[in-house]
């Protein structure tokens, strides 16, 4: 008798599905607002603090065998430097057909092609020490030369959750993580903070290190600086996964036991009108 007298009134029936819609969608706004835990980068940090031991980027990497420079001079007479860089061109387009970079392939015997000098020694030597050794031998040929040296062949790789996956070109020894990343987009929002992975080479190993970026001893871990060839990958954030994933698997269910309650209303809207 009482379910025959909850459906009995078309004006009570008809008000049933609009609240149990009401009542269906702030149960779902609910379930998707759950608390989540801030996550920032150097959480850890107090505020207005001094940091000490911090790494420095005075790295300075060797040149190699097959490694690729770019090689420009400036003198005081710019026929000379146009000869020369030129030359740089000529050399690159030899080496990367069309591609119109200055580069200089230092070859298995670890020297380099250079105009004006020929087969000049480059494995074993800093960038530094590269430059200064081609300025003193240049010095017959021009006018106060200054060279410049960059790497063309390093990089770093990024992958994982992070918003531009890349391959991120390193002229220089050494970048920060953090321009790394800002470099690639930033983290997205479903990236761990806490657990990015940075791989290494090593002497026929790799290197395997997980950091925490939300704690400020970053600064002084030795992979603050990444090298050329590291891979940097952001894991994903599993709180948050499983929290969207719960938050899913609820709303589904939810939605089924809406739609089932609602062919249960009508049907009986339409039974008791018969």
């Amino acid at each position: 008798m009482r379910l025959f007298s909850l459906f009995s009134g078309n004006e009570k029936s008809s008000h049933l599905p609009g609240l149990f819609w009401g009542l269906f969608l702030a149960i779902i706004m609910f379930s998707s607002c759950g608390i989540s835990k801030n996550s920032y980068y150097f959480k850890t940090l107090s505020k207005d603090t001094t940091i000490g031991g911090f790494v420095t980027n005075n790295f300075e990497s060797k040149i190699q065998k097959k490694d690729v420079l770019a090689i420009t001079v400036s003198s005081l007479s710019s026929e000379m430097d146009q000869q020369f860089n030129g030359a740089a061109l000529s050399r690159a387009d030899e080496i990367n057909p069309g591609q119109g970079s200055k580069g200089y392939l230092v070859n298995e015997q670890g020297t380099v092609l250079i105009h004006y000098l020929g087969n000049v020694l480059a494995e074993g030597l800093t960038r530094r020490q590269f430059q200064d050794k081609l300025q003193k031998e240049l010095l017959p040929f021009m006018k106060e030369p200054i060279v410049t040296v960059q790497y063309l062949n390093h990089k770093v790789t990024v992958l994982g959750e992070i918003v531009k996956p890349q391959v991120l070109n390193m002229p220089e020894e050494q970048i920060s993580l953090l321009d790394v990343l800002v470099a690639s987009g930033d983290m997205r929002e479903t990236g761990s903070k806490k657990d990015v992975m940075v791989i290494r080479e090593g002497k026929n190993e790799k290197i395997i290190k997980h950091l925490n970026l939300e704690n400020h001893a970053i600064f002084s871990s030795p992979y603050y600086y990444v090298q050329p060839n590291d891979i940097v990958y952001v894991l994903p954030d599993n709180e948050k996964y499983l929290k969207n994933e719960r938050t899913s698997k609820l709303q589904t269910t939810l939605s089924i036991v809406a739609i089932s309650f609602s062919l249960l209303v009508t049907l009986l809207n339409i039974l008791l009108r018969l």
